[in-house]
């Protein structure tokens, strides 16, 4: 797979321990991204975060956070990135958790895949 120039940016901002039934949502984002046949997505976790409730999330060692913030990055072009955003708001609405969805502009300078 070959992707050059014009993409969008999906940015998902989640909490560690948002679930959805018995997975987390984060790893269901990702599975979901990968059956629509995106060209990638990448988990990044945070070390200290607040969201909506503005209950602050951390990874000090005092204030030891099983719930620490999560982004969720997926790059591809715009038909795709848009057809995914209802996937992404379903699993919201499963999950009933809170989060955030961005959508950015992305210039892809170069993406291949191995060679099998």
């Amino acid at each position: 797979m070959h992707i050059k120039g014009e993409a969008k940016l999906l940015r998902i901002f989640i909490g560690e321990s948002d679930k959805s039934h018995s997975t987390n949502v984060y790893e269901k984002i990702v599975l979901e991204a990968r059956k629509a046949g995106l060209a990638g997505a990448t988990v990044f976790k945070g070390i200290m975060g607040f969201g909506g409730t503005s209950r602050i999330h951390t990874s000090k060692i005092l204030r030891l956070s099983e719930d620490l913030p999560l982004i969720i990055e997926i790059v591809d072009e715009e038909a795709k990135i848009e057809s995914f955003i209802p996937v992404v708001d379903k699993i919201f609405e499963e999950s009933n958790c809170g989060g955030l969805i961005t959508l950015e502009k992305a210039e892809i300078i170069k993406y291949t895949s191995v060679k099998k």
